[in-house]
């Protein structure tokens, strides 16, 4: 556990917490001091990320919910109470093409990657300001802003999140709140493992490094947008992509 306590005495709420680059974040958090809200949707990997954070020293608690279901969203930002750390990283993501992404698909990619969001930084905003502090990040991805035959849907909503990023620094700035993001290339998590798998050329030529990125290289980039010397940073998008050439296999 880091002798960096800068955060003590701040809670934090980071969604999508129980793997990948949700998990390496709360894990960054709790070593500067935060007290960690872990989010998900399994409680036995809650249990684990908890336990993991406590062994070495941090606090933490684990609250369930599925972001496609607005009510729970209301219940997440309640059980996580005075926020001063917001961390909005859950993320649905199929690569499907247009035709064979279904309505209910698109409406739940929009529903947990862009209305969860919208929705937490709502409910949980109002109390930053009270306090005159708070710090939202956004984990977004370079499929916002880079076009690709697949993934429309998945896209769009984090297209979506990006604009609100800046909207919602423009709207909270003045309150004392700092919003910002952090777009990532392709990063090693369960979830990508198999889209790696399955491209076998795809890492060697995932961006000028060579490679796809690590959990904790994204998170280091959250800790520092979280951390007050990123103090006058608001309503940025950071890449951390490794440098992306101009198309991927497959891509053109």
């Amino acid at each position: 556990m880091s002798t960096n306590t800068e955060l003590a005495g701040r809670t934090a709420l980071v969604t999508g917490a129980t793997t990948g680059i949700g998990r390496a974040v709360a894990e960054q958090l709790a070593g500067r001091g935060a007290d960690v809200v872990v989010h998900g949707r399994d409680p036995r990997r809650g249990a684990e990320v908890v336990a993991a954070i406590t062994a070495k020293g941090g606090r933490a608690r684990f609250v369930a919910a599925d972001l496609a279901d607005a009510a729970e969203v209301g219940r997440l930002a309640a059980a996580a109470g005075d926020v001063d750390i917001l961390v909005n990283n859950a993320g649905l993501y199929d690569f499907t093409s247009t035709p064979d992404t279904t309505a209910d698909n698109f409406d739940r990619h929009i529903a947990v990657n862009t209305r969860a969001p919208f929705l937490l930084v709502g409910a949980l905003a109002p109390g930053m300001a009270e306090r005159g502090r708070g710090v939202i990040v956004n984990v977004t991805s370079t499929a916002a802003t880079t076009a690709a035959h697949v993934g429309a849907a998945y896209g769009a909503s984090k297209a979506a999140v990006e604009l609100l990023t800046r909207s919602w620094a423009s709207e909270f700035g003045g309150s004392g709140i700092r919003v910002n993001g952090v777009s990532p290339g392709p990063v090693r998590t369960a979830g990508t493992e198999p889209l790696l798998a399955g491209n076998p050329g795809m890492e060697a030529h995932a961006n000028v490094r060579g490679r796809v990125g690590e959990p904790d290289e994204i998170a280091d980039v959250v800790l520092f947008l979280v951390e007050d010397r990123s103090s006058y940073i608001n309503g940025t998008v950071v890449l951390a992509n490794g440098g992306e050439r101009s198309a991927l296999p497959g891509q053109g």
